[in-house]
């Protein structure tokens, strides 16, 4: 086995969305649970200051444990990452403020925490909008790898 594979430094992406309490933070614990090369970050450029009770209990349900916090992007300027994705509208539309560095993506989410009805049906949403990301984030970085050897 080729030594410099052990030693290569994980690939850097920065989930950004408005409040970083919902679908910014399911979509790092995803990454940082299915995808070994690459270590996942995430912040809002309006952070919430929590993260939101049913996106931890959706993410449990998989078995993944994340005890992120919210965060602001001002605590990234300065770190060189890879790839940068925004997972809501607002965010993709503050990107350009994004001064750091990283290809810029964008994949969009329904935001869980507007769902209305009975507990279940929120329950619900959130474990929907779980799976698009589940699905889609780690395809989309993929695809990303096969375009940036």
């Amino acid at each position: 086995m080729d030594a410099n594979i052990q030693t290569q430094p994980k690939k850097k992406v920065l989930i950004l969305c408005t409040g970083n309490s919902c679908r910014s933070q399911m979509a790092e614990a995803i990454i940082n649970q299915l995808l070994p090369d690459w270590h996942a970050f995430s912040a809002g450029t309006k952070p919430a200051g929590f993260v939101h009770p049913l996106a931890i209990q959706v993410l449990h349900e998989i078995g993944i444990n994340h005890a992120g916090y919210s965060k602001s992007t001002d605590q990234f300027r300065d770190v060189p990452f890879d790839l940068v994705i925004t997972v809501c509208d607002d965010a993709a539309e503050n990107c350009p403020l994004w001064l750091g560095k990283g290809r810029k993506m964008h994949i969009g989410f329904a935001d869980p925490a507007k769902a209305s009805g009975s507990e279940e049906e929120i329950l619900q949403a959130f474990r929907m909008v779980l799976q698009d990301i589940a699905r889609q984030i780690p395809n989309a970085i993929r695809q990303w790898e096969i375009e940036n050897p």
